[in-house]
């Protein structure tokens, strides 16, 4: 199983730093994702409490469990760190105005990890400039192929 990645978080928002985390989920939100029903999108980190919950979330419940007794889909799930790194990132994320949003979820040694990214927003032009870098990064490439074959 390939992992599940968040595209839109790098083009609304600028990377600067990437976290490993644990979650905390039910037997069938693993089998769910191990099928790949799971979407990051629009979700995003928050420490409440001096805990660490991944918000907003979709994992589609598994097909193959009870209907009433699935967990909602998009219900706050427990991330697992250090203390000393969450104490780290709620400074940061409070200080400079930084989020954290989930780039990555997949399996490390049959355990489930979320690559959470210490986020700052892009303002428009900023991804206008990144489009037309890619826009022209694809065009050389298209141009070097084409002289490369003929």
């Amino acid at each position: 199983m390939k992992s599940i990645q968040n595209r839109k978080a790098y083009h609304d928002f600028q990377i600067l730093e990437k976290f490993e985390a644990g979650i905390s989920l039910e037997g069938c939100e693993v089998k769910s994702i191990r099928a790949g029903h799971a979407t990051l999108q629009d979700s995003f980190a928050r420490v409440i409490n001096g805990e660490l919950w991944l918000i907003n979330c979709h994992i589609l419940p598994y097909t193959g469990t009870y209907q009433f007794q699935a967990p909602s889909p998009t219900r706050d799930r427990k991330l697992l760190m250090h203390k000393s790194e969450v104490v780290k990132l709620t400074k940061k994320t409070q200080e400079k105005g930084l989020t954290l949003i989930p780039v990555a979820m997949y399996f490390s040694k049959n355990r489930l990890k979320v690559e959470l990214g210490l986020a700052k927003s892009k303002k428009t032009y900023d991804k206008r400039d990144d489009l037309k870098k890619r826009d022209s990064q694809r065009d050389i490439e298209r141009g070097l192929a084409h002289k490369n074959r003929g």
